[in-house]
Parts: C-alpha cells; structure tokens; sequence
C-alpha cells in the first residue's frame, strides 16, 4: 500500500513542534480508535510514518485519512502498518472547492441522498456534514447499501 499524499496546509492543527507531531497525531488517530492496535506514529518533514496492527483495511484506511487531513501532514506512509486484505471497494475523494456532501454522493452514486453514506464511512475525518473543506481526503465505498 505505501503512501498516501495529502495538502500539507490544510485541515485541523493538532501540532506546533516537529519534534512532538508523532505523539500528537497518535493521540488524534487514537481519539476516534478506528481499530489499531499498537499503533505508533513518528513524523519528519511531512511525512507521518503509521505502525502497528489494524483489525480491517477500512481501519487502516480511516487511519491514513486521519493523518493525512491534519494541517502539516503532506504524506502517510503504512508500510510499517499492517492489515488485512480489503473486504469493500473504495475509492478516495479530495474535496474541491464548492462540493458539498450530496453533490459527491450524487457524483458517485448518482443519489444525492446518499450523503449520510459518506458521512457513515468518514465519521472520524468529518464531525459535521455542513463542514468539510477544500483538500481533504474521504472515502468513497463503491456499495450503497
């Protein structure tokens, strides 16, 4: 899987200080547990380094998104991160400018009450379906249910 890229100044700030991003993201990522186990995070110049075990791919993916829509975080790298085969097919979104939840939903699944879909597969990166912004990465699951 590899490396993930992402718009390094955009998104939330969690940290002032390189030296503790690492223990910072960590304790981002681990907020909303997306089901990592021994998870360890170390940071250097953009780059956030994941490590650990996640319980499904969709944890490790939330995981990666989680990184990555932090302000300063330029790219995810889970080669130290390891997780089982995909079990759904996803896709990844960077938002544009103007989108809204329901034009993706109707983008991808031609429904624009499919929006409470993405929210669902993106509950740790988006908190509130009225604010999602320019640059940051969601998933896309291929299925509506």
């Amino acid at each position: 899987m590899g490396l993930f890229n992402f718009a390094k100044n955009i998104g939330k700030s969690v940290f002032g200080k390189e030296a503790e991003a690492g223990e910072k993201i960590k304790d981002e990522i681990e907020q909303d547990n997306p089901g990592i186990e021994g998870l360890d995070v170390q940071y250097e110049n953009g780059v956030a380094k994941l490590s650990g075990k996640a319980m499904s791919a969709e944890a490790m993916e939330k995981a990666v998104l989680m990184a990555g829509n932090l302000k300063g975080v330029e790219e995810v790298n889970v080669d130290g991160l390891e997780a089982p085969p995909q079990a759904e097919e996803v896709d990844f979104y960077e938002i544009e400018s103007g989108d809204t939840l329901s034009a993706i939903a109707k983008r991808f699944y031609g429904d624009a009450n499919a929006y409470p879909k993405l929210v669902e597969a993106n509950l740790e990166v988006i908190k509130d379906a009225d604010k999602i912004f320019p640059g940051q990465k969601i998933r896309i699951p291929k299925a509506v249910a």
